[in-house]
């Protein structure tokens, strides 16, 4: 097992990747490392020659099919959805499988500056010897226009307006200008972006007209059904559990339904009968959030328990997860459990517990 937190697409499924590459039969754009018909094996999964590709991303193949169609022309990526819709985990594994470097990222916060997209400088070599290509500090724009690959951003509606504006130029012309050396950056063949943003964030700093017409745009919904999402989570806390090392069993289906029931239902505003009508959380609720809960919960049966999850320790999870703002989510989780978990068959003890720790 690795001593590295979290490894890197390209490096966690290299066998994957390589298998694929060696396995190539049809045409590579330029960049690329294999063609479009490969990628959309690696992320939905498949087989290639004797190796299994695990699919990375259980959702609507024409999805996936439309945003690698993209990344083959000159237009660059917007994946907008909720949170935990995936956004992320696509992207990484899009230039992972294109590229092999999934590296080359910007996180959009409110302290992204324009340099952060474009360059800055080493202001004691600047000091020292004056503009030159040594204190040039490229930023991953930059070095993905130099290479032909692709960049992401993360969250580019949480950037001011002015950093989103420092994009429109490079999409169009797919150049960047440095006037303290009198040189241009061309982009060469294989560059493009990939953004993510969160409907959450729209109201933070809306993208202008011109910035969205620089993107293809690609909607990610939430898991359409519930066995879609039972089996998103299931993979994906068998995936985390695995690289953590947790001294303890995985949830057996009867927990993931559970937890995967009581986010659906509080996130859709009634019960999956539709028979009662609930008020929302504060919080999204999402598929990650639920694969986070059940791994919290998996770490307090192996350290604290004999390692089998119990309805304390999803108690304890739920508690967490679900009551965000304390006033208003405590009394929707309240209403939650005298409403629907206390006269659901099975729940008894579960609603004991969630119930303890929400008085």
């Amino acid at each position: 097992m690795s001593d590295i937190l979290r490894l890197p697409a390209e490096e966690l499924y290299k066998t994957e990747l390589d298998a694929l590459i060696a396995n190539e039969k049809d045409p590579v754009p330029a960049g690329w490392r294999m063609s479009p018909r490969s990628v959309l094996t690696y992320i939905i999964g498949g087989k290639s020659g004797n190796t299994v590709i695990t699919p990375k991303y259980m959702g609507d193949r024409r999805i996936v099919e439309i945003c690698i169609a993209t990344l083959v022309t000159d237009r660059a990526l917007l994946l907008i959805g909720e949170p935990g819709t995936a956004k992320s985990w696509l992207s990484e594994h899009l230039t992972a499988a294109i590229n092999g470097n999934s590296s080359r990222v910007i996180q959009g916060t409110a302290g992204t500056t324009e340099e952060q997209i474009r360059y800055s400088w080493n202001y004691a070599m600047l000091l020292a010897k004056g503009p030159s290509h040594e204190a040039l500090v490229k930023s991953p724009v930059y070095n993905a226009m130099e290479t032909g690959t692709i960049a992401r951003i993360e969250e580019i509606s949480r950037c001011a307006s002015e950093v989103q504006d420092a994009l429109i130029s490079i999409l169009s012309e797919k150049r960047i200008s440095v006037p303290e050396l009198n040189e241009e950056v061309a982009a060469k063949k294989g560059f493009s972006v990939i953004a993510t943003a969160n409907t959450r964030d729209k109201g933070v700093n809306e993208m202008s007209s011109a910035l969205k017409r620089r993107f293809n745009i690609v909607v990610l919904p939430a898991p359409a059904n519930i066995e879609t999402e039972i089996e998103i989570v299931s993979t994906r806390v068998a995936q985390l559990a695995d690289s953590f090392g947790l001294n303890a069993k995985l949830p057996d289906r009867t927990a993931v339904e559970r937890v995967v029931t009581i986010f659906r239902e509080l996130r859709s505003g009634q019960t999956l009968d539709g028979q009662i009508k609930l008020k929302t959380t504060s919080g999204v609720l999402s598929s990650a959030e639920a694969i986070s809960l059940l791994i919290n919960s998996m770490a307090l049966a192996g350290s604290f328990g004999n390692g089998v999850i119990t309805d304390s320790d999803l108690a304890g999870a739920l508690q967490g997860a679900v009551v965000k703002d304390d006033n208003k989510d405590k009394a929707v989780w309240t209403e939650y459990l005298e409403n629907v978990m206390r006269k659901r068959s099975g729940c008894a003890k579960l609603y004991a517990e969630c119930r303890e720790r929400n008085s």
